[in-house]
């Protein structure tokens, strides 16, 4: 599926929401900035996050009820230290500063920030030492809480106006408040999980500190964003590439009840789906929902063109080639569409962005597959671009997608193409389609699926001597990967019974000719990092 950050034509239809209340996060460079947004989000509160350095005339623009400015990795004690836009203190709006973002907010504002010798990193535990707006039915003073600390610096004299309302055995002033202006600091990340009440502190910035009703919902979204593809689109016609995912399956499916007939969805099958995906993609549109559909079965042409490539880097370049090629094809016999579809979700604009504010020289390679020919001259309609994985499957459920297709797991562009480190072949798909079936059949089987973000099987470029039965065998070893995640950003490995993994190797061992061995991967997705197959 096409994705934001490889399009090249510079027209993009807006769909930002129309809501009333809304906050501002700016981006200070922090690994967990988007844990923000999403316990915003979860307390039913719209919120964007920009960089610290966005032009200010935007702000402004932007009429946010709250500010918030997240961590970062940088020392305000550095003479070239990122700082806030002196809109968000002039605005008369309430600021909450997170870490680097307390620790910016009071170095503007005439107090001092320095070095500490006495740093905290990880658990921590704070004294509250006097009430406040963000403590309120939380925290009691008196009482001693735990808080996710990751600070070096600290403040040492607080700006006029402030006073404190917690400390730590590292951070004299790990909470502070100036309460006729509404600022507030906290030296502690409330946005983890590690900091138990922090979704509570937020809640109380948002909801008591800011005002903000709380009533941004789905069908408040999709009610918007219906409207919003109207008004864009008008007659015009508008085409869709599928990619079997619930990005491209709820983008479509948003279009088709906004503009019905004038919604065109090209599925280039590349041959390269799970099992029985593909089937499932054609059945749902076109005959549950009844969307024009246009599959052109491409599988022969994608594992020609694949013969013989190892360097997963060339085989993302030319299935995405490949992908735009045909896609342009097909979009080419009917003619006259003006706007091109995609289901751009909000981690991607995050991530193509830095938090210095420029256009990220990386790109999401495992989403990224291709790029828009600037020769189709077509609009973008990006109406997920303001969701989170999350999100689009609570949308899914309010337009009426399959819960099937609404749970799916996320797959990348490639699809398994990326599974197979090494040459692609006929052969090797269909080793990997089986097992990866089989471990998926079990997941479900054991009521597990939905506890799981993504799991997959890899056909590993090695093969074993193994004996199976009165003789020896000499076949591939597979590798099983499943991880939980709420948004994708970070990921842990999923603790299986060892129970259950015996089952799952015995089935593949068994059931699968090609396979001898099977493993299980445990790797985890640190914060920070993009790429996650």
């Amino acid at each position: 599926m096409l994705q934001d950050g490889h399009a090249a034509s510079p027209a993009i239809v807006s769909t930002a929401s129309p809501v009333a209340d809304r906050v501002l996060i700016l981006d200070f460079g922090s690994q967990v900035t988007q844990l923000i947004a999403r316990r915003l989000r979860e307390s039913g509160v719209y919120c964007e996050i920009w960089p610290y350095n966005a032009d200010p005339a935007r702000i402004a623009a932007f009429d946010a009820s709250a500010f918030i400015l997240s961590g970062g990795p940088a020392s305000v004690t550095e003479g070239t230290a990122p700082r806030a836009p002196d809109i968000v203190f002039s605005s008369g709006r309430p600021v909450l500063g997170i870490c680097y973002g307390e620790q910016a907010m009071c170095a503007q504002l005439g107090g001092a920030v320095e070095s500490s010798e006495q740093r905290e990193f990880g658990r921590a535990f704070v004294d509250i030492t006097a009430p406040c707006a963000l403590f309120e039915g939380v925290w009691q003073p008196g009482g001693r809480e735990q808080v996710w600390m990751s600070h070096g610096d600290r403040v040492t004299r607080l700006p006029p106006g402030f006073r404190v309302v917690a400390v730590s055995e590292g951070a004299p002033f790990a909470a502070i408040a100036d309460d006729a202006r509404r600022f507030y600091g906290v030296q502690f990340h409330p946005e983890v999980m590690h900091t138990p009440h922090g979704a509570a502190l937020l809640r109380n910035f948002t909801h008591h500190v800011a005002g903000c009703a709380g009533d941004w919902t789905m069908a408040r979204f999709r009610e918007n964003a219906i409207a919003r593809i109207q008004a864009e689109v008008g007659v015009g016609r508008v085409v869709c590439g599928l990619s079997g995912g619930v990005d491209s399956a709820v983008t479509a499916a948003l279009i088709h009840e906004a503009i019905g007939d004038q919604l065109t969805c090209i599925f280039v099958d590349h041959g390269l789906l799970r099992a029985g995906e593909a089937e499932d993609v054609v059945t749902t549109f076109r005959d549950r929902l009844n969307i024009r559909l246009i599959h052109r079965d491409a599988a022969a042409l994608f594992l020609a063109a694949l013969e013989g490539v190892d360097d997963p880097e060339v085989k993302r370049k030319t299935i995405g080639r490949l992908f735009i090629d045909v896609f342009e094809e097909e979009a080419g016999k009917f003619g006259g569409a003006e706007y091109l579809a995609q289901g751009t979700l909000y981690p991607d604009v995050i991530e193509s962005v830095s938090f210095l504010g420029g256009p990220s020289v990386t790109i999401k390679s495992h989403h990224n597959v291709g790029g828009l020919p600037e020769r189709m001259r077509l609009k973008l309609i990006e109406p997920l671009r303001e969701l989170f994985k999350d999100e689009v499957r609570a949308l899914g459920r309010e337009l009426g997608l399959p819960e099937a297709m609404v749970r799916r797991h996320p797959f990348p562009g490639p699809g398994l193409a990326i599974r197979i480190p090494g040459p692609v072949s006929a052969a090797k798909l269909a080793i990997l389609r089986q097992a990866d079936a089989i471990f998926l059949e079990e997941i479900r089987a054991s009521g597990l699926y939905d506890a799981i973000w993504q799991a997959f099987a890899v056909l590993l470029p090695v093969r074993t001597v193994g004996v199976m039965g009165d003789g020896r065998s000499y076949d591939y070893a597979c590798a099983l990967r499943a991880v939980t995640s709420s948004d994708g950003m970070t990921a842990d490995v999923y603790p299986f019974d060892p129970a259950f993994l015996s089952r799952v190797a015995g089935r593949i061992v068994g059931e699968v000719r090609g396979i001898n061995r099977v493993t299980y991967d445990i790797t985890s997705k640190p914060p920070g990092t993009i790429e996650w197959e």
